[in-house]
């Protein structure tokens, strides 16, 4: 399917939930792996809120990527954010939904307040 790029320059985005291994398999606990490289992947948890809005995301990043320094609710960049719709049939019942993947997470400042002086 069609990978989606998502434009962050104007959202702020908050780090919800600590990176950990993407489990591929749940009863054998193998760990998810990129198709291409083979490297370990990882998800974390996020907030990302814009224009008002707020909405709970889970993203993927490869192992590499993960940068030191990261801190719950504090926020954070995902560079090369990609959204890929996705369905399947689990049990008889058809599933959908979006999957998010980004190149890296790594800290990030918030943004100044709109119209704020120094």
């Amino acid at each position: 399917m069609r990978t989606i790029r998502v434009e962050t320059s104007a959202a702020t985005i908050l780090l919800t939930e600590a990176p950990e291994p993407k489990v591929r398999d749940r009863q054998t606990g193998e760990i998810a792996k990129d198709a291409v490289s083979g490297e370990a992947l990882m998800t974390i948890g996020v907030v990302y809120i814009e224009e008002g809005e707020s909405s709970l995301i889970k993203v993927t990043v490869p192992e590499s990527g993960v940068s030191e320094g990261l801190t719950l609710g504090a926020p954070v960049s995902l560079p090369g954010l990609v959204a890929r719709p996705w369905e399947s049939v689990f049990n008889g019942q058809q599933r959908h939904g979006i999957a998010y993947r980004s190149a890296a997470v790594t800290p990030a400042v918030f943004p100044a307040a709109m119209g704020a002086t120094a």
